[in-house]
């Protein structure tokens, strides 16, 4: 049973059936968390899980969970998965990749009537990329205790709709919220950085996540026009909101190594090109490994954009909306991971995550480990995200290989 293989054509081919659902032109994915897309999505996934029979159950924020019995039915589930939602231009491999090689391995146990010792599972996680609804992680994060239900069924779209009114309307809202019993928790992902490709290492073994602070900040100044009114009595949002976005650049590159700093979001009001701008608002998201470097970016943040609002007579709020430190992973699953890779003779390298995941939060509730594969020229989030066949066959033969290793196998 040592060093077992998957089916790379049959892995490969899921991706790209699934990347039919909600495709662009660019050869992406646009796959909204709660959508009639990721309905369908979440649908193909069942079907074909329960074609290998496995059960498919959902909890009370839509996480699914597809099970494949063990020997012993009482004890905990070694368990893996990923998402199926997509960023608005999002590629074909982030978090889809972590969801069908986790189906891939049911399949490759089911083709070989491999019986474990103890219960499979393969889980899609609701909301993970927040694009939808913010923050990010949400199903796993409700399903760890980190949001109560009934914060995330309250969430809402930018068109009002609640969380909880989208979960309905695409029928997937079951019953019950986290407290599944699980031994062990992987994923595996594309490594949306460039590091395993520049170092021409096939597997990375994941040894934690770095921590991540969002914030939404507000500038407000005074609408005026733009013609009659002097440069020197003017109070203008936008103004002190390109202050805050190139000192947000700066925090980022005074705070190497380890640091990234980002505006993604920036909404002027009123937007009328005649009329000096009244009101900014714009997100920002900071990252680090280490706690204490995260904490200097929140203190530096915090007087930069008191600053920006006395030089420009604005008033200014700032709120963190998500907060998660740095997480190590557990070390024995990670060093399943590198016997994993080992096995296989793939070449692999330690990593740290600077992506959030949904391990980050499984890893408060059950031990938890990563597996990563290159992405070209390390790109994600963007409809030109690829990777190749061989990488991610890799990266699902490790999955297979880790998991044996925690869940045993019956003889």
């Amino acid at each position: 049973m040592d060093n077992l293989r998957i089916n790379a054509d049959r892995l490969w081919e899921s991706l790209m059936e699934m990347a039919k659902i909600g495709g662009t032109k660019k050869g992406g994915v646009c796959r909204l968390a709660l959508t009639d897309l990721d309905r369908q999505g979440r649908d193909l996934f069942t079907k074909w899980c329960e074609a290998v029979g496995c059960t498919v159950s959902v909890d009370a924020v839509g996480n699914m969970f597809a099970r494949r019995p063990g020997r012993d039915p009482n004890r905990p589930a070694v368990m893996t998965g990923s998402h199926l939602d997509s960023q608005p231009t999002g590629g074909k491999f982030d978090g889809a990749y972590g969801v069908l090689a986790g189906l891939e391995v049911l399949r490759t146990l089911h083709d070989l009537k491999i019986e474990t010792e103890a219960p499979v599972e393969v889980v899609v996680w609701t909301n993970e990329e927040g694009s939808r609804f913010a923050p990010a992680m949400m199903g796993s994060g409700a399903y760890a205790g980190v949001f109560s239900l009934e914060e995330t069924l309250a969430k809402t779209d930018e068109e009002g709709t609640s969380f909880g009114q989208a979960l309905r309307d695409i029928g997937y809202q079951g019953e019950g919220l986290g407290g599944r019993p699980c031994a062990a928790y992987f994923e595996a992902h594309i490594e949306q950085g460039p590091i395993l490709e520049a170092n021409a290492k096939t597997i990375g073994v994941v040894t934690g996540a770095q921590g991540q602070r969002w914030y939404e900040i507000t500038l407000t100044g005074q609408e005026a026009h733009a013609g009659p009114t002097p440069m020197a009595r003017r109070k203008d949002a936008l103004v002190g909101a390109a202050k805050v976005v190139q000192g947000v650049n700066a925090i980022g590159h005074a705070l190497q190594p380890g640091a990234c700093a980002t505006v993604g979001v920036l909404k002027v009001h009123p937007a009328s090109r005649n009329v000096i701008p009244g009101e900014c608002w714009l997100t920002v998201d900071f990252r680090h490994p280490d706690d204490t470097k995260l904490l200097e970016m929140d203190r530096r943040l915090r007087a930069l954009v008191a600053q920006a609002a006395e030089e420009g007579g604005l008033t200014f709020k700032i709120e963190q909306i998500w907060e998660f430190p740095a997480t190590p992973f557990t070390p024995e699953l990670v060093d399943a991971v590198r016997r994993g890779a080992e096995r296989g003779g793939y070449a692999h390298q330690d990593i740290i995550s600077g992506a959030g995941h949904d391990a980050i939060y499984m890893a408060r509730v059950a031990p938890t480990a990563m597996i990563f594969v290159p992405c070209e020229e390390g790109i994600s989030h963007n409809e030109i995200e690829n990777a190749t066949p061989q990488d991610l066959a890799a990266g699902c033969n490790v999955l297979l290989n880790a998991m044996l290793d925690r869940a045993g196998v019956a003889t």
